[in-house]
């Protein structure tokens, strides 16, 4: 089976170790969570994997193969704060991921559904400077998911999001684990990575704390309730 690995991923900033000889895995049709507290090392181990930055040391491979720093044909990143170009419209986005992919025709149909289901249909030709956050979010999840990677990381996808973009995302992001796809997602929300994925990763000061479905941690803890769990695994 396909998987992300992660092996002994370790990235300094100076003198301050922000992921710690972190080592996991994420298979192909899977979603794990990536939980854990501020500045537990969530939000670095995602630009680490997607070579917005380079590791001191360690290795983060594909269906075996180590990918190096240029690795956007194999993962895609939707990050914590939605940055837009100013001068691209939303439908421009789109067309420049496209481009840059090296997408087959016929890719602007289904860039017209994935902005038909995120509610941008109607806003497609309004410029990234005259977008709300919740759009910007919109605009490169639609981007994001036009790429069609096998790897996708979600850093606080939800944040900024109505709960229609909330739902339609969700719906998005299990047909895509039907689909193959390996997903890691990040959330400070406890019960909705309950609901959405199948196995979690805690993290604390970048070192990995506990993983597993919530069944197996909830045995090994023994707390029933989700958010007690992981306050439990976080507070040594």
């Amino acid at each position: 089976m396909t998987s992300l690995s992660i092996e002994r991923l370790t990235k300094r900033f100076g003198k301050k170790t922000a992921v710690d000889d972190l080592s996991f895995a994420v298979r192909g049709g899977e979603i794990v969570g990536l939980l854990g507290p501020n500045g537990a090392g969530k939000s670095t181990t995602f630009l680490t994997l997607a070579g917005f930055l380079r590791a001191e040391s360690g290795t983060i491979s594909w269906d075996g193969v180590a990918l190096g720093p240029e690795r956007g044909r194999v993962i895609s990143l939707i990050p914590e704060t939605p940055e837009v170009y100013p001068v691209l419209t939303i439908w421009e986005h789109l067309v420049f991921v496209a481009k840059s992919s090296r997408l087959a025709p016929g890719w602007e149909q289904k860039a017209l559904r994935l902005l038909e289901r995120l509610g941008l249909a109607d806003q497609r030709d309004t410029l990234g400077r005259a977008l709300s956050k919740g759009m910007r979010q919109k605009t490169l999840i639609a981007a994001t998911l036009l790429a069609d990677t096998p790897v996708l990381l979600l850093d606080e996808p939800m944040i900024g999001l109505d709960p229609q973009g909330q739902r339609e995302l969700r719906e998005m992001l299990l047909q895509l684990r039907a689909d193959g796809t390996a997903i890691l997602i990040s959330t400070h929300m406890i019960e909705q990575a309950q609901q959405l994925c199948d196995r979690i990763v805690i993290i604390k000061e970048g070192r990995f704390v506990a993983g597993g479905t919530f069944d197996e941690l909830r045995e090994r803890v023994g707390r029933d309730d989700a958010e007690e769990l992981f306050l439990e695994l976080t507070r040594a």
